[in-house]
């Protein structure tokens, strides 16, 4: 698993690190995306990945910095000294000139340099995992929007169907009305029907347009060109219609009883058996809880960020503690000098055992400090595990009541398609009346509302559990 994270973490520092500006990647006008080729949009978008990004370059940096105590410093100096003193009994006027160079050596810090390196590599391991979270967290919130986008197309394939049909119930009832087989409130109640599907259907298509702003803003991107989505095997719908077969109504008979019916039964419903989600796969969810629990502490980069810090901060106090230590150094210089009499060079060399303003009270305190720290980085460890566990859990039931819902969702679909197509027929031989087929239509587009809704939570939640299990 720490493969793939650093593998992951290269290729994104790669992509970083190939400009000193980080310009938006657009999307090309038409095109067709994938989900995958959203959250690539967004992780290169992203302007908190890259500021996780430059953290990570920021604690490079700092071990280089504190490797850097392992080399030589050089140092250098020059001077010119003129005095003039004069007394009762003589005058004396000097000139010095002076130079030096020399070279300074760490040789021995009882590992004070050694816990300060360490202590920055943890820091860098710490960001590269909240890097990632970061990288999982802008893939989730795609994931969101990309499904969002997905249940506004179904709900638009929805409403479309549902003003065609009303469209036609609207033409065979003013008909029947025409032929006297009706009443007129008949008629007006199905132009009202007519009105609300048609402000169904705009309040669908403007829905549609937030989820792509939605979606838009998941990924970064402003004023992006007209672009499609692509289906995903957890949410595969079918946006076509079936053609339309109106009935005849001047091809009726009159029954010896009066009633009236056509001579054809045939059914009208063609339109309304559109499956929006005719190639639909469900699988169930293959892991049980205690299984996703343990995915989850093996794979969430807050967790190992919090493990890794809490590393760095035992190193931090190994440090301090060694504050009490000298340093061993060693010294190698060249000096010159010259004045009106006579001039001077030579090589010094020196070793020295020194301490760097070292205040016994407050290093005293700096280690207390420290192990403050290191309970409070404990601390979060714990409950970032605690608070693992509880999403992890609230994740997974969500998920699996979603799961549930979908067969039984699938089924009341079915069950009131069938209920309008005989709501529909007993309408169109006069054995139904109005409301009984309106309420047999109504029923059917909230079953596939609801099934839609469901399929839309169910993929959100499943994001969300992969989320918390730290997968992206």
């Amino acid at each position: 698993m720490k493969r793939k994270i650093y593998l992951l973490i290269l290729i994104l520092a790669v992509f970083l690190t190939s400009g000193k500006t980080y310009a938006i990647e657009e999307i090309t006008p038409g095109a067709m995306l994938s989900v995958d080729d959203c959250i690539e949009l967004a992780i290169k978008n992203s302007p908190e990945i890259q500021i996780y990004q430059n953290y990570v370059d920021m604690y490079n940096s700092r071990i280089g910095q504190s490797k850097s105590n392992y080399f030589p410093s050089i140092g250098a100096s020059a001077g010119y000294d003129l005095s003039n003193t004069e007394s009762k009994y003589r005058s004396n006027n000097s000139k010095n000139f002076s130079a030096q160079v020399y070279l300074n050596q760490l040789i021995y810090s009882f590992g004070k340099v050694f816990s300060q390196v360490k202590m920055q590599k943890f820091y860098k391991i710490a960001a590269e995992y909240d890097l990632q979270n970061a990288i999982i967290a802008a893939a989730n919130n795609v994931k969101s929007a990309y499904y969002g986008v997905l249940a506004s197309k179904a709900n638009i394939d929805i409403a479309r169907a549902n003003l065609l049909v009303n469209e036609r119930q609207y033409s065979r009832t003013k008909a029947f009305y025409d032929e006297g087989l009706v009443s007129r409130i008949d008629v007006v109640n199905q132009e009202v029907y007519l009105s609300d599907a048609q402000i169904s259907l705009v309040t669908a298509e403007n829905d549609y347009q937030n989820s792509i702003v939605t979606l838009n803003n998941a990924m970064y991107i402003t004023d992006s060109p007209d672009y499609q989505i692509e289906n995903t095997e957890t949410f595969n719908f079918k946006d076509n219609f079936a053609e339309i077969n109106l009935l005849n109504v001047a091809n009726t008979t009159t029954k010896e009883d009066g009633t009236v019916e056509p001579k054809e039964a045939v059914l009208t419903t063609q339109v309304e058996k559109t499956e929006i989600l005719e190639n639909y796969k469900f699988v169930p969810y293959p892991y049980t809880l205690k299984e996703s629990i343990e995915r989850a502490y093996e794979n969430r980069s807050d967790l190992h960020s919090m493990e890794a810090t809490e590393k760095a901060v035992k190193e931090a106090l190994k440090y301090t503690r060694k504050e009490y230590f000298p340093d061993l150094t060693g010294q190698v210089g060249y000096n010159w000098g010259n004045n009106l009499y006579y001039s001077t060079n030579g090589i010094n060399v020196a070793a020295y055992l020194s301490t760097s303003n070292l205040n016994i009270m407050e290093t005293k305190y700096k280690i207390k400090e420290s192990k403050s720290e290191l309970e409070i980085a404990k601390k979060n460890v714990e409950l970032t595990k605690k608070n693992i566990y509880f999403e992890v859990q609230n994740a997974y039931i969500n998920l699996i009541k979603l799961e549930k819902n979908i067969p039984i969702l699938k089924t009341k679909v079915k069950q009131t398609l069938e209920n309008y197509e005989l709501a529909d027929a007993r309408y169109e031989v006069g054995l139904g009346n109005f409301i009984e087929l309106q309420d047999a239509k109504e029923n059917y587009n909230n079953a596939q509302r609801d099934y839609v809704e469901n399929i839309y939570n169910y993929n959100v939640a499943l994001a969300d559990l992969q989320a918390a299990m730290g997968e992206r």
